[in-house]
């Protein structure tokens, strides 16, 4: 049986509200209160669930939280029967008789989405398309007529009639993702979709700045390291910003910065944005990438390679060497120095 535990929302701590989500929780908001359900639908770490929840918030009513699941049954989200109640009557008003009157019947209980159309609390259906079709037909009579049809029951009649309060909020990944199927036209029909993708970059940045606590340089550095490599062709990913507040909250916990430097950062960075299900090949690939974005994008200044492809370090982290004797020469062995602006390279005399 379903746990019916009602959830109370409050304001999300660092929701990130630029002009780009405030434009989407308007139009959102809008349907909801004219009596619309709205899905979100988009990959995975979009922010779905966050907008979801906050629309919720918004709504200031209880909250129902479902998530799909392929074992769902109708009576996963309606109700069903359940055991049995016992009823027993004894008679003996008059003292010389007895007399006992038993019934037995079948124990109705209500599931989420009854529950929630029936007390005007707010669904959110998390992952919906991961539940099959026919688990979902229930929602088509009450999206569209306002009504839930039930299996017979006494106690409700067989149908129940929605509150004025109930409102719905689905969130769903695409259809190619595994595990998830495909909806049927009738119900995609009785509701509103907004299509999210991945927020511009100030909104990425901040929405990470906010989740960590980082300093809003190195939010900024984390964020432009993902999105080079969400951008990259030709090597099997998904990158959302969940890498960036990976990296953020442990850069926070050390009090470290961004920095190409840093030998700890460049490992935490391929750690959470290196893919799991990749080839041999895949992963080189993926790491030679992630290195060569970390020196474009995480250094004060435009970073330099040695031969071998990796950052070389200052002479200020003890024990790793200097920039002195690791950096690389021209063919007329004076020292490359290939920072200070992202257009321009300077060749300088050695004068050490």
């Amino acid at each position: 049986m379903m746990d019916h535990s009602v959830i109370s929302t409050s304001p999300s701590e660092g929701f990130v509200e630029t002009p780009s989500v405030k434009k989407i929780i308007n139009r959102a908001l809008s349907y909801l209160e004219a009596g619309f359900a709205v899905h979100f639908s988009g990959p995975t770490g979009t922010g779905k669930t966050t907008l979801a929840m906050h629309l919720a918030n918004l709504l200031s009513r209880p909250v129902m939280l479902m998530y799909g699941d392929e074992e769902f049954r109708t009576s996963d989200l309606v109700g069903d029967n359940l055991g049995y109640r016992k009823r027993k009557l004894i008679d003996n008003f008059i003292h010389s008789v007895l007399k006992t009157e038993e019934d037995v019947m079948q124990r109705w209980v209500n599931n989420r989405l009854t529950s929630a159309v029936k007390q005007g609390f707010t669904l959110i259906y998390d992952e919906f398309n991961r539940s099959r079709p026919e688990a979902n037909n229930a929602l088509l009579s009450v999206l569209e007529e306002g009504i839930l049809t039930l299996p017979t029951s006494e106690e409700e009649g067989g149908y129940i009639k929605a509150h004025p309060n109930f409102r719905a909020i689905f969130t769903s990944n695409p259809e190619e993702y595994a595990g998830v199927h495909k909806t049927q036209d009738a119900l995609l029909d009785r509701m509103v979709t907004i299509h999210v993708d991945y927020f511009d970059q100030p909104t990425e940045a901040q929405i990470i700045q906010q989740r960590t606590g980082i300093p809003p340089e190195d939010a900024e550095k984390i964020i432009s390291l993902i999105r080079g490599f969400r951008q990259t062709n030709g090597i099997r990913k998904v990158t959302t910003i969940r890498p960036g507040i990976v990296i953020g909250s442990i850069l926070k916990q050390k009090g470290i910065t961004a920095d190409y430097r840093n030998p700890f950062f460049r490992e935490i960075c391929l750690d959470s944005l290196t893919v799991i299900r990749a080839t041999q090949e895949e992963l080189n690939m993926a790491r030679e990438t992630i290195s060569r974005l970390i020196d474009e994008h995480c250094g004060g200044r435009k970073a330099w390679t040695s031969a071998i492809g990796e950052p070389s370090l200052t002479a200020d982290q003890p024990g790793v060497g200097t920039e002195k004797n690791t950096r690389p020469r021209d063919n007329k062995g004076r020292f490359i120095n290939l920072f200070l602006r992202d257009t321009e390279k300077e060749v300088m005399n050695d004068d050490s």
